[in-house]
């Protein structure tokens, strides 16, 4: 591998890292305590805050800021993160911001995700891999985003929401409790409109599956049964089914904290 390229119209502060085979564009600007993996493209005017950790084979396109400060009146400057994974593909202005010592002080990215213009990603978020946030869309501070989840064009979530895996958040929504796996949650203020068939067939679920969380979605939702009871249901049923379990997991997690969008 190649050693790293850095444009000379770059700035660079100091203890930085940069691996062979990392591109540093024109006009780009690296904060100080910054450690940037292999394989990485930074295209031109992308700008790197302290104490970000970046891994392999990311592409940043321009005008993006990584790991600046967090927008939350009780940060006091002290030293939190933002950790993002492999083969990520951030696309121009988007926004993720470090941690705060309140909310663990890291701000976390997995791998595989794909960020559209404009996305942002608040203090202390978590988001999983192979995740698509789509044009213009929110997350604030402390949201946790499952694997394989999709974000709607111009969608905003709660802070402290947790979106789960497969979840599919349609533009332009608010959402403001939890977002439900493997189901569509559309509108202001979100509503659940019926399992992603479509999308979980894509990712490649069995027919088996699909038809265990359709199922599971009506004994849920349709049946105007208490959660309580519903839960009990899917217990009795799908005791072999890891997608209803976690699908029944989630719920239950939920009800302990901001509750689900139903």
């Amino acid at each position: 591998m190649t050693e790293a390229k850095i444009h000379p119209t770059a700035v660079i502060g100091s203890d930085v890292e940069i691996a062979a085979g990392t591109t540093i564009g024109p006009f780009c600007i690296i904060e100080d305590h910054v450690k940037i993996g292999p394989g990485n493209t930074l295209l031109a005017n992308v700008y790197v805050g302290a104490y970000t950790e970046i891994g392999e084979g990311n592409t940043v396109f321009p005008y993006t800021t990584l790991g600046l400060i967090p927008q939350d009146l009780k940060f006091g400057q002290e030293v939190t993160r933002l950790v993002i994974g492999n083969n990520n593909k951030i696309r121009e202005h988007v926004t993720i911001h470090r941690g705060t010592e309140h909310g663990g002080g890291t701000t976390k990215v997995g791998n595989d995700n794909l960020f559209m213009v404009g996305s942002h990603a608040a203090h202390d978020c978590r988001i999983g891999d192979r995740c698509i946030l789509s044009h213009g869309c929110a997350l604030a501070g402390h949201v946790i985003v499952g694997d394989d989840a999709t974000v709607g064009a111009a969608s905003s979530v709660h802070q402290f929401c947790h979106v789960g895996n497969h979840a599919f958040i349609g533009g332009h929504s608010v959402v403001v409790k939890d977002a439900l796996p493997y189901i569509k949650t559309v509108g202001n203020r979100a509503k659940i409109y019926g399992v992603n068939t479509i999308g979980l067939e894509r990712k490649g679920f069995s027919k088996e599956d699909i038809s265990a969380i359709k199922s599971a979605y009506r004994i849920l939702f349709l049946r105007r049964l208490p959660l309580s009871e519903a839960l009990s249901q899917l217990d009795e049923t799908y005791t072999d089914n890891e997608c209803v379990k976690y699908l029944a997991d989630f719920i239950r997690a939920a009800q302990e904290a901001r509750g689900i969008t139903r």
